[in-house]
């Protein structure tokens, strides 16, 4: 009997199943350890995520601005500039312009769009580059306000997440608001209504659809679709977007077509440079950082309010550049040439100078660069780019050169800086050789009634030098500080009858100098004068016994009533002016005598306001009663007579009631014309930011400053009212003999008139100069043989706590 077979035996199964049962564990820790890395990872950048809180109250930096008095903008200052605009004020197509250019699925998505990122990547690999972009607009406004820069893995992340959030936590109106303030647009603009005023010089809100469809394509790539540098490039991405906004239904295909046939007109973009700005505005960026700090200024988009008159302001400047150019010429420092230009570079240096010179019109001073000296003709031919301009033989015999020498001179490709005078033809310019002065000049004006700064110019160029010569420099102010001595006089009994004594006299100078001995800009002596007449001409040494007589500290003390704050040496010289002061506190000082004896301080800020137009300063007048009405009147009375009579006469052009003293300090180093009628107070300085330089042989007050002062008051008081100074009560006129200065009969001839405080001086009762005799009368022996009258030496006054001599200048 056969035994059974031996069955198979299968083989083991168990292995494989305990590979598969530990690959799956494996895996399944993997994957276990892979979620708790992830879902750890995502709770890490969850907690590291900023708030989007923030943007429910989105303050961005915003532009502040200044504003002259009426309205017009003269300035900004910023980081960012900025301006915020409501949705509402901007037109639907420039919403829907952007929405298709950046995210046409806007309205769909929850702030990422899954969708367009894969529509982009099939766009972008079908062009061969990146021609669209995956990102929203949420993500954009998340990426600009919430996150940093960087470009990661980590940050993609993250914005992801947060453009989720936000797009739950705002509406879709709300975060275009943010989208289209914030986005920067190239040429300094963020958001979109600095665009338009950058681009097209008007606001968002007046943007058609040409104009629209053009900015919206700039926030992809601003430097590269610039419509400034890059117009053909900017084109091409309008044209992109307006075929997207036909693609989104937003516009038809004849109105695209129609918004790209217009011609766009790309405005030059506006720069806040030193060229655009001017002494006034930064006067008033100065006093508005020291009072609200530089981030307010900068960032909180202040609206500033100002006190200045454009019109006047441009007046002055060209006031003070005229009166400049004179003073230069009359001089004949002609300076030669500073640029010539190989041939080579000749059509660069034309396109230079087309873009400097701007537009060409009568009086303008631009420049140009010779083509040809014709010397036969004595006239210089000069291109200044698409015209030109001919300087004949007059035009530069200020400068003196002989032919032989102006032909060497004048070379072909120099540059020349010229006035034009007047069209030939519609290409060629008569012309005048200029140069830019070297010496320096201020002017400024204020409301006397009220300390309204009317305009300011610190300097003959805001561009070359921002030093401002109005508020910061410190300058002798020679003979345009006796009005306030004069005043201090009349208040310690003095009047415009009362005699001193033009004489020579000797004063001990304990610095080891020598005797000092203050001189007549004359040099001369006039015996026995009126006080009146002292002032009106300005003598000097009558009006250093004066101030000995009331003593400088008590003058000092008055300056100081009258808003003097500079210090004030307590020596004779002080008379003559010798002490520094700036041009702002003589015009306060000068307020109180234009009205009625109450001074007022300057000031440029009306008022300042916050971005949401709230007040939070309001300028408020305040007047100081520094001296009587009386005395007050008594100064101005004196100084018409300075304008009628003496220094001043250049003023009597305005034709109308004027005051004003001229001012020239020791080898004419500065000059002055301080001025006013009733509502206008006007100062004038020339001089050299270098101290030790003169203005030249005869540059007094009255010569170099005054006729500033009257070029410029004319024009401004051109087509305003006449008006007079109003008299106080207890002012008496009366004729005086003008040698006596007694009260004499009105048809006596030679008398004058001249105006006193209560009463009528009585002889013998007038104060007495120190070491003087007063005497109504000079008798036949006053003068010796040689015609010089000597005084008794006078006693030298104490001597300074320093050391220094009390005496350092003669100052006219």
């Amino acid at each position: 009997m056969k035994k059974p077979a031996p069955q198979r035996r299968e083989p083991e199964k168990k292995p494989l199943r305990w590979f598969v049962f530990t690959l799956f564990s494996v895996l399944l820790c993997l994957g276990l350890m892979a979620g708790i890395a992830v879902f750890a990872f995502f709770i890490q950048i969850d907690q590291s995520l900023p708030s989007g809180e923030a943007l429910k109250t989105y303050h961005p930096p915003l532009v502040t601005s200044v504003y002259s008095a009426d309205g017009e903008l003269i300035g900004e200052f910023f980081i960012e500039r900025r301006y915020l605009v409501p949705l509402r004020e901007l037109p639907p197509h420039l919403i829907k312009a952007f929405i298709a250019a950046e995210d046409a699925r806007f309205y769909e998505h929850s702030g990422v769009d899954l969708i367009g990122i894969f529509r982009a990547m099939v766009k972008n690999i079908q062009a061969g580059e990146i021609v669209q972009g995956g990102s929203t607009i949420t993500q954009q406004v998340v990426k600009s306000l919430l996150l940093t820069p960087e470009r990661t893995f980590t940050r993609k992340i993250k914005e992801a997440l947060l453009a989720y959030r936000i797009d739950h936590s705002l509406s879709k109106n709300e975060i275009l608001y943010l989208y289209l303030n914030q986005i920067y647009f190239g040429a300094g603009a963020y958001g979109v209504e600095a665009a338009a005023r950058t681009y097209f010089d008007k606001h968002a809100s007046e943007l058609d659809l040409a104009e629209a469809s053009l900015l919206a394509g700039l926030p992809k790539a601003p430097s590269r679709f610039s419509p400034v540098h890059h117009f053909p490039v900017a084109r091409e991405r309008q044209q992109y977007v307006l075929q997207r906004m036909v693609d989104s239904d937003f516009v038809s295909v004849e109105e695209a077509r129609k918004a790209l046939a217009v011609p766009l007109q790309i405005a030059k973009p506006k720069r806040w440079t030193l060229r655009e700005l001017d002494y006034f505005t930064e006067e008033v960026r100065r006093q508005a950082e020291a009072r609200f700090g530089r981030d307010m200024l900068y960032k909180e988009g202040l609206i500033i309010q100002t006190t200045l008159d454009v019109r006047a302001q441009r007046l002055a400047e060209k006031a003070l550049d005229q009166g400049l150019r004179e003073l230069d010429k009359r001089h004949q420092r002609y300076r030669g040439l500073h640029v010539n230009v190989p041939k080579d570079d000749w059509p660069t240096a034309l396109r230079v100078l087309v873009n400097t010179n701007g537009n060409l019109t009568e009086g303008k001073v631009v420049a140009g660069m010779i083509k040809e000296f014709d010397a036969r003709a004595k006239s210089c031919v000069l291109d200044l780019g698409p015209e030109r301009a001919v300087i004949p033989q007059s035009g530069w015999q200020w400068t003196h050169l002989s032919e032989k020498r102006a032909e060497k001179v004048f070379r072909t490709g120099d540059i020349l800086r010229i006035k034009l005078l007047k069209r030939q033809d519609e290409k060629v310019w008569t012309a005048a050789l200029e140069q830019d002065p070297s010496m320096e000049g201020a002017l400024m004006s204020i409301n006397p009634l009220n300390g309204r700064v009317i305009c300011m110019v610190g300097g003959r160029n805001f561009e070359k030098s921002q030093f401002n010569r109005c508020t910061q420099a410190v300058r002798q102010p020679g003979s345009s500080f006796k009005p306030i001595i004069y005043s201090a006089a009349l208040d310690r009994g003095w009047t415009e009858a009362s005699i001193l004594i033009d004489s020579p006299v000797s004063y001990e100078d304990r610095s080891g100098r020598g005797p000092w001995r203050p001189a007549n800009y004359d040099r001369q002596f006039w015996g026995p004068i009126l006080l009146r007449k002292a002032l009106i001409h300005s003598r000097n040494v009558v009006t250093v016994k004066l101030l000995e007589s009331i003593g400088p500290n008590y003058t000092i003390n008055y300056a100081k009533q009258l808003g003097i704050n500079s210090p004030l040496t307590p020596t004779l010289s002080l008379a003559l002016g010798a002490s520094g002061v700036t041009m702002n506190e003589l015009l306060t000082a000068y307020s109180a005598f234009a009205d009625r004896g109450e001074r007022v301080q300057p000031y440029l800020i009306e008022r300042v306001l916050d971005r949401n137009h709230n007040l939070i300063e309001e300028h408020q007048v305040k007047k100081e009663a520094a001296i009587a009405p009386q005395t007050a009147y008594l100064i101005t009375d004196l100084l018409q007579a300075v304008v009628q009579e003496g220094t001043g006469a250049r003023a009597k052009e305005l034709g109308r009631p004027t005051a004003g003293k001229t001012g020239t300090t020791n080898e004419l180093k500065d000059a002055w014309f301080i001025g006013y009628t009733p509502s206008v107070l006007t100062g004038v300085w020339v001089g050299y930011d270098d101290h030790n330089v003169s203005l030249g042989k005869g540059e007094t007050g009255g010569r170099a400053a005054c006729p500033i002062w009257v070029y410029f008051m004319k024009e401004y008081l051109k087509e305003k009212p006449i008006e007079t100074f109003a008299i106080p009560e207890g002012i008496i006129f009366a004729k005086i003999n003008p040698h006596s200065g007694a009260v004499t009969r009105s048809d006596e001839p030679g008398a004058v008139y001249a105006a006193f405080s209560g009463s009528l001086p009585t002889p013998g009762t007038e104060p007495r100069a120190a070491g003087e005799e007063i005497i109504a009368e000079a008798p036949d022996d006053y003068f010796d043989s040689s015609n010089t009258y000597t005084p008794a030496r006078l006693s030298p006054p104490p001597r300074s706590p320093s050391g220094e001599s009390f005496f350092k200048s003669d100052l006219f």
